[in-house]
């Protein structure tokens, strides 16, 4: 409306992946869907086309439509890639990422492409490669990888009390904290590393490049 665009941003909330294919089908008008938890990778077969990007991430959070052909990219890692860089350091080198879902595939897509190491991290015994979980973080890991990324939603509303199971007592100010979440501004994640002299990042910035690169998709 403000900027005098005729045009409406609505949700479609589902029930299951598999209600997907009538969002279009009863929608005629449809030019694109920007795709949130949990349907980033599970949405994927039910594209005609998929992004060189968006393949090798292995998840989509935006869809075109084109009559009947539609097209999944992956804008996130441009949000998060550019939302990110300004905070490097020198001895920001190696990173921990929270998480595995497809949030947490377009950050390890970024940080695969700016060549920083990384371990992800996960609640239960996971097969891929470098991964961990949350107990194995002790003060050597810590200290070898000062930068955290929260790709999980732990924190974010409603549930704002919550946060990730690091050991929060172990951080220093040459560590930085990124959290994808971005409702609460200052999540405990953030809250905690501030406390700590952390450099500290919510998602806010992260959601507007990637909404304008959904745009820019969209209308292209």
């Amino acid at each position: 409306m403000n900027e005098h665009i005729d045009a409406a941003f609505e949700l479609f909330p589902l029930e299951s992946i598999h209600d997907f294919p009538a969002v279009p089908e009863e929608n005629k008008n449809l030019r694109g869907l920007a795709v949130t938890i949990p349907y980033k990778e599970k949405v994927m077969p039910f594209l005609t086309h998929i992004d060189d990007a968006a393949k090798q991430i292995g998840a989509v959070n935006c869809i075109k439509f084109s009559g009947t052909i539609s097209t999944g990219y992956n804008t996130d890692a441009k949000g998060f890639e550019e939302s990110l860089l300004p905070l490097l350091k020198p001895h920001h080198t190696k990173a921990l990422v929270l998480g595995t879902g497809g949030a947490s595939k377009a950050v390890q897509y970024v940080l695969n492409k700016n060549r920083i190491p990384f371990l992800t991290v996960s609640r239960q015994d996971n097969s891929e490669k470098n991964n961990i979980r949350y107990e194995d973080i002790d003060e050597d890991i810590i200290w070898e990888y000062p930068i955290i990324i929260n790709c999980t939603p732990v924190g974010m509303t409603p549930d704002e009390e919550s946060q990730p199971a690091i050991p929060y007592h172990l951080l220093t100010k040459e560590h930085l904290l990124y959290d994808l979440v971005y409702k609460p501004a200052k999540t405990k994640f953030l809250e905690q590393g501030k406390k700590r002299g952390c450099t500290v990042k919510n998602g806010f910035d992260m959601l507007m490049i990637q909404a304008e690169e959904n745009w820019r998709t969209w209308n292209s």
